[in-house]
């Protein structure tokens, strides 16, 4: 059986590190917003390029709260992509909020800003009050959005900029790291990213001090200090064990990132005549592969022959955002995003991660190779 992911491997490389950082934490007897959480922080802002960071309990609540510091709320529309996770609608619902969709780039599968763009001037000819109050790009599966093009309409338009950089940990646009492509930006840490804790966790990194100020007293009950509240805010506080792990790990991210490059390389060649469609890495970006997402229109035929050869994979994301039942209240349909559909009904995940061995890799490659003759 070759798995989609084996996160022991991972940890059986680094069980001397992981172990060594929790006993700190638990000699410390303190597990909520102390040393390490702070420390954490400032050393995952530092790697992205940030001055500040704030520790959240998840990476839906990193996008919820930064959209809520950013002034985000009832009434106001977030314009998202339907072609991601559903956290990245979620978290704007959560605001009171509605997301509004638009396609994807069919290379990237990230959001179109023509697609952007036409429906702003959409709305602003309706000659109703502007509505829309922000962007919320999805740097979906490790490739960053179109940055430059996306800022320029947020300009335009007096729009916030916040990165769902959830899937994009060491990505990088033009030189510059995911996290400081926006106003804010949003990380998860759930233990299958790229950059994964051993449990739940998030971040949201800014260069904005204010916006900085703003988080740290929203994922903590909205208190300046003990009892004294300023703000109604949330529990939501990344933990002292979790940070702990995560800089541990942050060590080595750059490492099994440039791992997973040379895998998806290695997949690319492999099945360059294979009648599928591999990831694209545009010149202006740096690929970190949180997956490696092939499309074919035969996505159901092939999952079924590897599974039966005993090689997992999976579909990121079979359902796309603006047809889920959770949001029919939005009123669309079947045909709104004729890309984002396709997309979703071609892709497929293939086996993938640091430590995939060699051996493995060819057995998916053969057999990819022989299901295409």
């Amino acid at each position: 059986m070759i798995p989609f992911i084996d996160l022991k491997r991972q940890y059986r490389a680094i069980e001397t590190e992981i172990l060594s950082a929790i006993n700190r934490v638990c000699e410390k007897g303190f597990f909520i917003l102390g040393e390490e959480v702070s420390a954490f922080e400032e050393e995952f802002a530092r790697y992205c390029g940030a001055k500040y960071g704030v520790g959240v309990g998840s990476g839906t609540d990193a996008l919820a709260l930064a959209l809520k510091a950013a002034g985000i709320g009832e009434g106001d529309e977030v314009i998202t992509v339907s072609y991601s996770f559903i956290a990245s609608a979620l978290a704007i619902s959560f605001t009171g909020a509605k997301p509004v969709f638009v396609d994807i780039d069919p290379k990237t599968y990230t959001m179109d800003p023509n697609a952007v763009e036409d429906l702003l001037k959409r709305k602003r000819s309706n000659r109703k009050k502007q509505r829309v109050k922000a962007l919320l790009p999805v740097h979906l599966y490790g490739h960053p959005a179109d940055m430059d093009a996306i800022r320029s309409l947020a300009a335009r338009y007096d729009l916030v900029v916040i990165e769902d950089a959830c899937q994009a940990h060491g990505a990088e646009y033009k030189g510059r790291r995911a996290g400081v492509l926006g106003d804010l930006a949003c990380f998860s840490f759930y233990p299958t990213k790229n950059l994964g804790g051993y449990g739940d966790g998030g971040m949201i990194v800014t260069n904005d001090k204010t916006w900085h100020e703003k988080l740290r007293l929203l994922r903590n009950y909205g208190q300046d200090k003990r009892y004294h509240h300023l703000l109604k805010g949330s529990n939501s506080r990344l933990d002292e064990v979790q940070a702990a792990l995560l800089r541990v790990k942050l060590k080595y991210l750059d490492r099994w990132n440039e791992e997973r490059r040379k895998k998806a390389e290695i997949y690319t060649k492999a099945f360059k005549d294979a009648r599928i469609t591999c990831p694209v890495e545009l010149e202006s970006s740096r690929h970190v592969y949180h997956l490696y997402v092939i499309r074919t229109k035969r996505r159901d035929s092939l999952q079924s022959f590897l599974k039966g050869r005993g090689i997992e994979t999976l579909i990121h994301y079979p359902v796309p955002i603006h047809l889920q039942e959770a949001y029919q209240e939005l009123n669309y349909r079947k045909g709104d995003f004729p890309v984002t559909e396709q997309c979703a009904g071609e892709i497929l995940s293939l086996p993938f991660f640091p430590e995939l061995t060699e051996e493995e890799m060819e057995e998916v490659q053969r057999e990819m190779m022989s299901y295409f003759g």
